[in-house]
């Protein structure tokens, strides 16, 4: 179960150096979340001190791939760019970006037109370093892009990675079709009833995750990402309960 990560998003009111080690107790991988007291741009030099294999979620707040002010756009795209080559430099396998954002139907064409750019940014990126891109799929929220099964060709076709957050996939009722397609390259693990996007511990819910778990194959990265760290440590347990 040491190959199960923990995102420090669950240890945001302590220091990156305080969160990596609470989680470098339990396990030999982290998922960085790069924003506020965990900002890889600032605390780079933090993850040096352990030993510890590295994902890294992209900041969710303040930046939107899919923007239609191709200002904000490229600033986006720049910040993405920049971030890769700390991934690079820290070793970390992935980098996880969410898909972006409309804040109203009328924008939708413009900031789909935005997204597809952004991805084909992102691909050209992905060229030039060693870290692989991988979009995460969203939850209920209608602002929000990708989230259904059919947006994976979009990836497909530029050759970008896949996060299938599994939480995110059974409050839109298509868990199942994500498990089918089989292309994921990273995993977030949580828990929910099906209503809303809850991050429970793994067990905490009705996800199935005997199912989520056996048709992974042993290249996909797993990271448990919790509201709160003890959360975590239910789920490593879980987890064990069910592993074959």
């Amino acid at each position: 179960m040491r190959a199960i990560g923990c995102s420090t998003c669950c240890l945001m009111d302590r220091t990156l150096e305080e969160a990596l080690t609470l989680i470098s107790d339990h396990t030999g991988r982290a998922e960085i979340l790069s924003d506020g007291p965990h900002c890889l741009f600032r605390f780079e030099e933090v993850c040096r001190s352990f030993d510890l294999h590295y994902t890294v979620h992209a900041p969710t707040a303040d930046i939107n791939i899919a923007s239609e002010n191709e200002h904000l756009r490229r600033a986006t795209v720049r910040v993405l760019t920049d971030l890769a080559g700390v991934c690079d430099r820290i070793n970390a396998e992935r980098l996880i970006v969410h898909p972006g954002h409309v804040w109203g139907e009328e924008m939708r064409q413009p900031a789909q037109a935005a997204l597809d750019r952004s991805l084909d940014d992102l691909a050209a990126v992905q060229e030039e370093v060693n870290v692989r891109f991988a979009i995460e799929n969203m939850g209920a929220w209608d602002i929000c892009f990708f989230r259904t099964p059919e947006f994976l060709d979009r990836l497909a076709d530029r050759n970008l990675g896949f996060a299938l957050d599994v939480g995110h996939a059974h409050v839109n009722g298509n868990l199942e079709s994500f498990l089918e397609r089989g292309e994921a390259i990273h995993v977030h693990l949580h828990d929910n009833f099906g209503g809303r996007d809850d991050h429970l511990a793994c067990g905490d819910g009705d996800i199935d995750f005997r199912r989520v778990m056996a048709p992974l194959p042993p290249g996909v990265t797993k990271v448990v990402e919790p509201n709160l760290f003890q959360h975590y440590e239910k789920s490593l347990e879980y987890l064990r309960t069910i592993a074959p």
